[in-house]
């Protein structure tokens, strides 16, 4: 709905019925396509690109550094002692999994919901899904320190009986994390087909041609390919829609089924998932704003993507600020010394600094959010995902350290502080991150065509006068 606040004269204001626009006016299917095809098709690549993908890829040669001295030197050079014998892998672990939340909540639930503005953002959601799990699976594989005896986890068949512990929530991750991550590969493959048969028509070059054709799977836009592909990418979203709940509840079982104060608690599966979805969306923010001020696509990303995103990150802060109050609640409820130890030294003990840059990045500056002339200033909404990020990177940090620096005796209390391969591992992960986001936008189309061009205003004229549109239209 308009309001008083909202600007008279923004093209993405539809004059009528003073609503934001889903999508830009004076588009026409064939510009939409020409905008989106002409990304990945150029044969001059912008001097921008260029630039990040080489910053990105230095992060990235940094990740390979650190790895190859941990495979040389062992994960003693990470700063896992007695107490915490976890730290920054199960901290980015666990980071990573909720921001690759948000691409199966906009892919899947909201394609159920039939909710038309996640057209435009919902592909390169999906890629950072795929990205983020890629950066999260790679903590555990490292973090056992021998990655090549890393099949002694699964249950084959061994003549040596080694065998996994299936009560443990760590093998329950493994089973939630690769079923995440195999349902959003094929989700974002699927998804991509239409386009891909409509690059391989507009290609110019044989390469081009050869590889959109192989990977479009001789789509031709036909009726029956349109209703099979309706039909899977239902069925698709009916299978990743519990995986927003379930995923990360079974990531918070690492920490829930443990008996240690601050971990074995009930509140921390809705807890975790709210949080994912929370920095996940922050994520989405962070990477759409400056995609669409880089390659000018305001008109297709729209002030109302970043509106009802910022409106969904509003809404699971709150959920998140419901369970940090639930736990301090508790804590005093439960009339046990060791819970209120905990949350006092939480708050107060050594890393208690910690503790309330996560209570300003996740719930004291968001709620800046409620006012709406805020939630529709790109700038400020994408500084709100880099604060939101921080803080729930903190979040993880809190919970995994504080709780096993201060166990129930004071003999076993410990210290922790991060060496730089920590750190150069983490910003490792963000480099990779980053270097595959690159190669995604400027190698395949970060767009869906063929869904946007359904949200445009003659779309359902054509529909009833014409077959649906061929690839290529």
């Amino acid at each position: 709905m308009a309001t008083k606040d909202a600007p008279v004269n923004d093209p993405m204001l539809d004059p009528r019925t003073g609503e934001f626009l889903v999508i830009g006016p004076g588009h026409t299917f064939k510009s939409v396509t020409e905008k989106v095809s002409r990304i990945v098709l150029t044969s001059h690549t912008p001097l921008g690109w260029f630039f990040g993908f080489l910053i990105a890829s230095g992060f990235t040669g940094m990740l390979l550094v650190a790895v190859t001295w941990l495979f040389l030197k062992g994960v003693g050079i990470w700063a896992i002692t007695i107490p915490v014998a976890w730290g920054f892998a199960i901290i980015n672990f666990v980071w990573w999994i909720g921001i690759g939340h948000a691409g199966t909540l906009i892919s899947a639930i909201l394609l159920l919901f039939k909710q038309g503005w996640r057209n435009s953002i919902n592909r390169f959601a999906e890629a950072m899904t795929i990205f983020a799990v890629i950066c999260a699976g790679m903590f555990p594989l490292i973090h056992v320190g021998r990655p090549w005896l890393g099949y002694w986890l699964f249950p084959y068949p061994s003549t040596m009986n080694y065998w996994p512990q299936f009560r443990s929530p760590l093998l329950w991750d493994v089973f939630a994390v690769s079923t995440y991550a195999t349902i959003s590969v094929v989700f974002w493959y699927i998804g991509l087909i239409p386009d891909l048969g409509t690059m391989r028509d507009r290609a110019q070059s044989k390469f081009g041609q050869f590889t959109f054709g192989m990977l479009a799977l001789g789509w031709r836009g036909s009726v029956r390919h349109w209703v099979r592909y309706e039909t899977a990418s239902i069925l698709l979203a009916g299978l990743a829609t519990p995986l927003v709940l379930s995923v990360h509840t079974v990531i918070s079982f690492d920490f829930a089924v443990a008996l240690l104060p601050g971990w074995h608690t009930t509140i921390f599966p809705p807890y975790f998932v709210a949080g994912a979805i929370y920095s996940g969306f922050a994520m989405v923010i962070t990477l759409a704003i400056p995609i669409r001020k880089f390659y000018h696509l305001e008109d297709l990303i729209t002030l109302r993507h970043i509106d009802n995103m910022g409106k969904v990150m509003l809404t699971t802060g709150l959920i998140v600020a419901y369970g940090y109050s639930t736990e301090v609640f508790m804590a005093w409820y439960s009339a046990s010394r060791w819970e209120w130890f905990m949350m006092w030294n939480r708050m107060f003990g050594a890393i208690g600094w910690s503790y309330w840059v996560l209570i300003t990045c996740n719930i004291a500056l968001p709620q800046l959010m409620w006012i709406r002339k805020f939630r529709l200033h790109a700038g400020l909404m994408f500084l709100m995902s880099l604060i939101v990020n921080t803080g729930m990177w903190f979040e993880r940090f809190v919970i995994v350290v504080t709780s096993l620096t201060r166990d129930y005796l004071p003999s076993s209390w410990g210290t922790y502080r991060a060496t730089r391969w920590d750190y150069m591992t983490f910003a490792g992960t963000l480099g990779l991150f980053t270097f595959l986001f690159f190669l995604f936008v400027r190698f395949l189309p970060m767009i869906p065509m063929s869904e946007l061009r359904l949200m445009l205003p003659q779309a359902k004229v054509r529909a009833e006068a014409e077959p649906l549109p061929e690839a290529g239209d």
